[in-house]
């Protein structure tokens, strides 16, 4: 199944969206980043130097996961994505924005059938995952406190665990270390999740 293809119909052509073959079956463990960068080659399946992966692949290092692409990480079952699929053009992103991108996000999500876990990597994804909550069961999925404070706290959404952690991109991952220890922790659990390990 191609990506993109399976969720271009009737989208926007300024939406961008993952150009990837996967097989939907395979994947257990999704990571929902903030938003997609201004040029597609920076996203996690773009370039193999692209500037997301260059922070993400360190913390999947940092957690234990060897690997050297978005590609080696869907042969582990472990897909990347963005909760906005629009470039922002301002430092933070509203609530509309959000509420404008979630039925990409939601159609996204669904083409997964066996997804164990659902990491939400930063506040812009927490709001998101809520927003598709609140739709679904009337109330929020994450507590809307801080993530250290429920990093710890086993959280389920039907049978899927969701594991609220620290967005994996941007030049704030190079900066605030104790963020990028947490969020390898976090990504150590999801694969221990996905490996029964």
């Amino acid at each position: 199944m191609n990506v993109k293809e399976a969720l271009m119909a009737g989208a926007e052509k300024s939406i961008f969206l993952n150009d990837i073959e996967v097989d939907p079956k395979t994947i257990k463990a999704v990571l929902i980043n903030e938003v997609v960068p201004l040029d597609p080659t920076d996203d996690f399946y773009g370039a193999t130097d692209g500037a997301y992966l260059s922070t993400t692949l360190p913390l999947f290092q940092q957690a234990g996961i060897y690997v050297d692409s978005a590609h080696d990480l869907l042969d582990l079952g472990i897909y990347l994505t963005n909760a906005i699929k629009t470039p922002k053009h301002a430092t933070t992103i509203e609530t509309q924005t959000i509420t404008e991108n979630l039925p990409l996000l939601e159609k996204e999500l669904s083409l997964f059938p066996n997804i164990e876990v659902i990491m939400l990597m930063g506040d812009v994804a927490k709001k998101a995952f809520n927003q598709i909550a609140k739709k679904q069961q009337k109330k929020n999925a994450i507590p809307s406190v801080a993530t250290y404070k429920i990093r710890q706290t086993e959280i389920y959404y039907g049978k899927i665990r969701l594991l609220p952690s620290y967005i994996m991109t941007g030049k704030n991952v190079l900066i605030e270390k104790s963020k990028v220890t947490m969020a390898a922790e976090d990504i150590a659990k999801m694969y221990q999740v996905i490996t029964k390990e």
